[in-house]
């Protein structure tokens, strides 16, 4: 019996002998009950706003008194009786703030955001009360002194330093008045990092370009012009309505004729955040660094990427900017050549200016790809509809994994646009519910992401297995077609399943340590290999079939495919580069109190190649790195691309559906989680450190 089950059962005679009406209505608040539902899957349909504030604080309630049970406890502290009760400890909370956070970011609304802000500093507060506790600490202090004397198998001696370096980093060893100050820190951190996200999503979703003549719909393909037409009949506008989602705004910006409307629409989506009104960012960007740098140095570390990057493959600030800065060594010469090659045939074909602008470089850019490899999107995109992609991406996993999925009608939804699977292994055991949630709506922001709502864990020697949701923002269907993705669409897909895979496939005692609790720089790996599976003929040929004709996708596009996989790859890399670098410079050295002109002003002398836009700024709308959990980590996405191409070079060396090579990544990366350190598992996997190589010849980064 759990702690949690052990203090609720010492609770009942009191709560049957003296009822009230408070107890009686919380015990009716659906969080808190058990969720009678398939494979216990969240009640969306009973919960209403209402029970979120008064379940988080009811389950906090519980949790002190869990974490009092352990520091009362008069036994001398243990691995068991300290350590994994720690561990289990406060799973109520967990519970109530993943559902809430889960629907804060794909299905929120101006109540729910309202809820969050009251809810974050309660959790903050809670988090800082486990912490900053010193008794508690020291109970895991003294077994963590007594490491090398008890057995401890490699999965508990994890959790035993995980635990302890936990409570280190998060201001245990601080004097009092210090303590005081990491507390309000924190809750200033966690509001500010809260509006951040809020003010993206209201600048997103507030904007939108109104075109009522037809003339200035000139290039653009009628899915784009359909979707525009069924987006202004659902805003109550006449003619077609145009908006900062990604559906709607990279077509704009790679098809339409408009130059002066790309630039409009160029300059509304870069301007998020900026525009020092009610929705500015720019101020919360100052006290967000400031707080972080100023909790960093309270805690003993130079900068707050020093206190991230302890916790990374990485290790230090010195190391990311040196491995930004050379991977920039070899990107930049390959994109300057290829910006020449691009602003030469954009003047060939009646562009008049001597530098291409940001809002040129869409358009041109998928002209020229089409003229070079006669391919561009409105040819691939009939054989990618939505549902044949998921069914591919759920075939390769069964060739790779033996996994199967089977969709449930069933499962509660926070949306009727989710969709659920059952999904199970090889031997046909259930190993995970997997949702899927693929178009936009005001109330998700933007982007695509893989997120948990109950996680993998073995309790009481049952494998308790998780519940793991994908959500993207994809094209929606029209009233003549299906949802039909881009290429990158697709990729983008197979990337967050690949996320998807990770958790799914989860087999850890502990949950701390399951799934994507991982290094940030080793958590991109499973993604991003799978992001390979797109370029790969015998996969496409799975899933790329023509939506009205059942043709499956011809070898001359294929071919085509693959062949422009590195196009423009020099100047992709370099964008990437360039959000990588500028987080390094938010978070790598003391504030120097600079504008955010100026942080990226200095950043875009050394890797930008384009026009500064006055009035535009990407940090305003970074959500990744002040609304997200990649501060000082943004890096990881090129880091991974080391790992990703250098372990796709093992499977294409076996062969792409090799079971050995699949088993050998599952049980060593997949399975695994946080358990061991990164390198010892990818050792493991591959036999050796990672070579950077593998990236440098995928990406066509020589001369």
């Amino acid at each position: 019996m759990t702690q949690t089950a052990v203090l609720l059962a010492a609770l009942t005679p009191a709560l049957v002998a003296q009822p009230s009406p408070e107890k009686a209505k919380m015990s009716e608040n659906p969080l808190l009950q058990p969720f009678k539902t398939p494979h216990e899957t969240v009640p969306f349909d009973r919960i209403k706003n209402e029970h979120y504030l008064p379940a988080l604080k009811e389950a906090m309630t519980m949790g002190r008194k869990e974490i009092d049970a352990i520091v009362a406890n008069p036994a001398a502290p243990t691995f068991e009786n300290t350590v994994v009760a720690l561990e289990n400890a406060g799973s109520m909370v967990s519970r109530v703030s993943s559902v809430l956070f889960n629907l804060n970011s794909a299905e929120t609304s101006p109540e729910l955001q309202k809820i969050v802000r009251e809810a974050s500093p309660l959790l903050t507060e809670y988090s800082n009360d486990i912490s900053l506790n010193e008794k508690l600490f020291q109970r895991i202090k003294t077994v963590y002194d007594q490491r090398d004397k008890l057995k401890l198998d490699g999965e508990d001696r994890m959790l035993l330093e995980k635990s302890y370096k936990g409570f280190a980093r998060n201001g245990a060893n601080l004097k009092a008045a210090d303590k005081d100050k990491f507390r309000a820190i924190n809750k200033e951190l966690s509001q500010a990092s809260l509006q951040f996200g809020e003010n993206v999503l209201n600048e997103t979703n507030e904007y939108m370009l109104e075109v009522t003549d037809e003339k200035d719909l000139a290039g653009l393909p009628e899915f784009a012009r359909e979707a525009a037409k069924a987006t202004a009949k659902q805003k109550g506008k006449t003619g077609w309505v145009f908006t900062l989602q990604a559906p709607s705004y990279q077509p704009f910006m790679q098809y339409a004729d408009n130059r002066e409307l790309r630039k409009q629409l160029f300059i509304a989506y870069n301007s998020r955040g900026f525009h020092k009104d009610k929705n500015d960012n720019q101020a919360i960007i100052g006290k967000l660094v400031q707080l972080r740098y100023d909790r960093a140095k309270l805690l003993g570390y130079q900068t707050h990427a020093d206190f991230i990057l302890e916790e990374s493959m990485a290790g230090s600030p010195e190391k990311v900017k040196q491995f930004l800065s050379e991977l920039a060594g070899y990107a930049k010469p390959v994109a300057e050549k290829q910006l020449t090659e691009l602003t030469n045939y954009a003047k060939q074909h009646g562009f008049k200016d001597e530098r291409l602008e940001r809002w040129d470089f869409g358009y041109y850019s998928e002209k020229l790809k089409k003229e070079k490899y006669a391919l561009d999107d409105e040819i691939l995109k009939p054989y990618f509809k939505l549902e044949n992609v998921i069914e591919g991406a759920f075939t390769i996993a069964n060739k790779l994994y033996g996994l199967t999925f089977k969709e449930r009608k069933d499962i509660p939804l926070y949306n009727p646009e989710v969709k659920t699977y059952d999904v199970f292994d090889q031997d046909g055991k259930f190993l995970a519910v997997f949702y899927g949630d693929y178009f936009p709506r005001e109330g998700k922001r933007s982007g695509a992401w893989m997120n948990d709502l109950h996680g993998q864990k073995v309790e009481n020697g049952v494998n308790i297995r998780p519940h793991i949701v994908n959500v993207c923002n994809f094209t929606r269907p029209t009233e003549t077609k299906p949802s039909l993705l881009n290429f990158n669409e697709v990729t983008t897909l197979f990337h967050e399943f690949g996320h998807g895979l990770h958790g799914m496939l989860a087999n850890s005692k502990y949950e701390s340590l399951s799934g994507t609790s991982v290094y940030r720089d080793f958590v991109e790996l499973p993604s991003q290999v799978m992001e390979n599976w797109c370029y790969d003929p015998e996969a496409l040929k799975l899933f790329a079939k023509h939506y009205q004709t059942g043709e499956v996708i011809p070898n001359d596009l294929i071919e085509k495919i693959r062949a422009s996989q590195n196009y423009l790859a020099g100047l992709s890399n370099l964008t990437q580069l360039r959000y990588g670098l500028v987080d390094m410079y938010w978070h790598g050295s003391a504030p120097k109190g600079e504008t955010v002109d100026q942080v990226e002003s200095h950043i875009d002398s050394l890797v930008n190649l384009f026009p500064k836009v006055p009035g535009t700024a990407f940090s305003p709308a970074f959500a990744h790195i002040f609304a997200g959990g990649y501060s000082a980590g943004y890096y990881s996405y090129k880091w991974s691309e080391v790992l990703d191409a250098d372990a796709f070079e093992f499977f294409k060396e076996k062969g792409l559906s090799n079971r050995e090579a699949a088993d050998k990544f599952r049980k060593n990366v997949l399975e695994k989680g946080g358990t061991e350190k990164p390198m010892e598992l990818y050792k493991k996997f591959r036999g050796r450190e990672p070579s950077p190589q593998a990236m440098l010849r995928r990406s066509g980064l020589t001369l």
